[in-house]
């Protein structure tokens, strides 16, 4: 694999290398599955171009314009003076390199049982969520074509990566392998049975979480095979065991709303026995209808004899257990070794900052500091950064109608306070204690009342004010 690594980057197939050949035009087309403009902008046969046509987009190159280093790999097959790729190899953001199987497209036959699927817009989600600070050990659940043990490289000292598919982790080999990773703890198995006793600082996971009911055909990848959300809600409560104090756990996963159930209730129960801290963040939902186009769509059946089968299945299915959407988002625990762990779930649908995994530790900090801080009369709080105070008033209006504090960096939040909390908000440097703070803004507020400290809690939590 050193010598195909070598030529990879000698050839300038690299993340930048391949979508400043392609242009953006055809890169926007490739995201709608349309490979026209690429085959296109690789039409002259270059050594770039037949490695974009070969590894990415899948289609056949003549045998004379590949190298020895490709050929040598094992990873392609000829077919007269024709060669095929075997599998699908992309760069990543990492300057590393993954292997999977080839993404299904319309036409094409039915996804494999044991099928490997690349990376996607979901494995960089998880990534941008995984705090950055260094540990010891980490482990990758599901590693699947092992695109998490790319970004965990450098920063944790001993990585295991487990899955249940052995293919899994025979491309995810190649991947580390193309991408100078060495060391990796490969272990094949379900869940945490491949490392039962063991404990690690950090944990992530890209799950199978995928909905569906049982069927002929399980995508090992993507569903589980337990009903529901099942897996994702034992996962969440099996984690605890595996973290060392201090550890934190970070997955996506998806979660039904059910009719008459609070989505936080039920989300928030997986965790509140867990004895972790720990923040659920829910980015999108989707209807019962949207979700299944979704995932018969990554299996390419639309078009297929079985699309409208299994459609009407799918909808059943969830009309049985009066699913009226399905969540999905993220599940950040931390094991903080209280008596008195917190749990916070939430919506946030608006863009945030990224990587979230560079402030992700300030804010389990903010959510653990506002529910178990004694004595805040005696904070010393300060604002957070680039807080903006806006103010939404009739013109000419002594007093304004609304008045939103909005974060400008991390989480990006945005909420309606008080005339109370806005006075405090462009006060609070660190030096005056909170108390007498509040005392002095009661006063000049002149309502008589001195506001209760407590109140400020859910702005520390949501991080408008720090410690």
């Amino acid at each position: 694999m050193e010598r195909l690594r070598h030529h990879l980057l000698e050839t300038g197939y690299t993340i930048d290398g391949v979508r400043d050949r392609l242009g953006s035009m055809a890169a926007s087309a490739l995201a709608r599955e349309e490979l026209v403009p690429a085959l296109r902008a690789t039409a002259d046969g270059d050594p770039l171009a037949t490695l974009i046509r070969l590894w990415w987009l899948g289609v056949p190159v003549p045998a004379a314009d590949v190298a020895p280093e490709v050929l040598d790999s094992g990873l392609v097959t000829a077919d007269g003076d024709q060669i095929r790729a075997d599998v699908h190899l992309q760069p990543w953001e990492t300057g590393g390199y993954l292997v999977s199987d080839r993404k299904v497209r319309p036409g094409d036959p039915a996804l494999r049982p044991d099928h490997v699927v690349g990376a996607g817009g979901a494995s960089a989600n998880l990534a941008q969520l995984v705090t950055r600070r260094p540990v010891q050990r980490a482990l990758d659940l599901g590693t699947g074509c092992g695109v998490q043990v790319l970004h965990l490289a450098g920063r944790a000292e001993e990585i295991v990566a487990t899955d249940l598919n052995p293919r899994a982790l025979e491309l995810a080999r190649l991947s580390w392998a193309l991408s100078g990773i060495e060391g990796v703890r490969a272990r094949a198995g379900s869940m945490y049975e491949p490392v039962e006793d063991e404990r690690f600082d950090l944990i992530v996971s890209n799950p199978p979480f995928v909905i569906a009911p049982a069927r002929d055909r399980k995508l090992t990848y993507r569903e589980s095979g337990e009903d529901g959300d099942g897996f994702c809600r034992d996962l969440v409560r099996r984690t605890p065991r595996h973290l060392n104090p201090g550890g934190q756990a970070h997955f996506l996963a998806n979660w039904l709303h059910v009719e008459g159930e609070d989505w936080h209730d039920r989300v928030g129960g997986w965790l509140r026995e867990t004895g972790c801290d720990a923040w659920v963040v829910q980015r999108d939902v989707q209807d019962p209808a949207e979700y299944v186009e979704l995932w018969l769509r990554d299996a390419a059946e639309q078009g297929t004899a079985r699309y409208v089968e299994l459609y009407d299945q799918w909808l059943a299915w969830f009309d049985e257990r009066k699913v009226e959407g399905i969540g999905f988002g993220w599940i950040t625990m931390r094991n903080s070794g209280t008596l008195d762990p917190v749990v916070r779930v939430e919506h946030l649908a608006h863009q945030v900052v990224l990587p979230v995994g560079d402030y992700v530790d300030s804010v389990l900090d903010s959510i653990a500091t506002a529910h178990r801080a004694q004595g805040l009369d005696a904070a010393r709080l300060r604002t957070v950064d680039g807080l903006l105070d806006e103010r939404i008033g009739l013109p000419g209006a002594e007093d304004p109608m609304r008045i939103v504090l909005r974060q400008t960096q991390g989480l990006r939040r945005s909420r309606e306070v008080g005339t109370v909390e806005a006075a405090l908000a462009g006060v609070c440097d660190g030096e005056l204690a909170l108390g007498p703070l509040l005392n002095v803004i009661a006063e000049l507020v002149g309502d008589g009342e001195i506001p209760d400290s407590d109140a400020v809690r859910p702005l520390i939590a949501e991080g408008y004010f720090v410690l």
